[in-house]
């Protein structure tokens, strides 16, 4: 046990030093986001004030609500910011294992993973939350005035900045979930009514238990999914240890 643990103990001080660095990265990114939080608050209220004109300002209940708000939304975007470096930081640390073809394609992975994050990020961005916006505050009226609280805006647009930009990854994984041949074809076809319900549940808990916004949720991420069966057929991968007629066994 000894000799494991000297033999580690490379390995645990090349991760602790890794760690530190990570570490370092998001406090000192999240500090400068925290210098600039006025304009990427604006920022992330444009869209709700030309959803709704008339609304002029936004309101906070307690205290501490503004405070918590802006510290979380540094701390995001300090995470966001620092992302480069932690990518750089675990690809420093897990390369030297690696052979020079699974270097290759850990780096296709990784590229590809990251550009369709940040694309169902900004489309969420852009596209969703506007007509999102739009459609709620399309209840306001005369008799109705809406005041949204700070902090319940900024967790709604992270909530779903967030889940679009983790949605657009699932038809690149299901994509490589059968070239790599750890699902048996048309395993997602067959098993869509499941994965349906996931998506709805999970949709459920990003929007707070808020029907609306579940099903407004729960659209595209159901058409990603049905793209990445689409992805699946189009681009069929290598033979899974399991047939799809034992599959169809199982599951009967």
């Amino acid at each position: 046990m000894i000799a494991a643990f000297e033999s580690f103990a490379p390995h645990h001080k090349e991760l602790r030093k890794r760690l530190v660095r990570c570490l370092l990265a998001v406090i000192l990114t999240t500090a400068v986001a925290y210098l600039f939080i006025d304009r990427i608050v604006a920022f992330c209220l444009q869209p709700l004030f030309v959803a709704y004109p008339a609304l002029q300002h936004m309101v906070y209940t307690k205290l501490t609500e503004a405070f918590i708000s802006y510290l979380k939304l540094s701390v995001l975007t300090g995470i966001l910011l620092s992302f480069p470096v932690i990518l750089y930081q675990v690809w420093m640390f897990v390369s030297p294992g690696l052979l020079e073809r699974e270097k290759r394609t850990a780096v296709r992975i990784v590229l590809w993973a990251t550009l369709l994050f940040v694309a169902g990020a900004v489309f969420s961005f852009f596209i969703v939350l506007p007509k999102t916006l739009a459609f709620f505050m399309s209840y306001a009226g005369p008799n109705l005035q809406p005041l949204p609280k700070i902090g319940q805006y900024l967790t709604f647009v992270a909530r779903l900045v967030f889940a679009l930009g983790v949605a657009f990854e699932i038809p690149f994984l299901m994509l490589m979930a059968g070239r790599a041949g750890l699902v048996a074809p048309g395993h997602f076809r067959r098993k869509r009514k499941y994965f349906y319900i996931a998506i709805v549940v999970l949709s459920f808990l990003l929007a707070a238990g808020d029907v609306t916004a579940t099903v407004l949720l729960s659209f595209p991420l159901i058409g990603l999914y049905e793209s990445g069966i689409v992805a699946g057929r189009v681009f069929p991968g290598k033979a899974s240890g399991r047939t799809e007629e034992s599959d169809e066994e199982e599951q009967a």
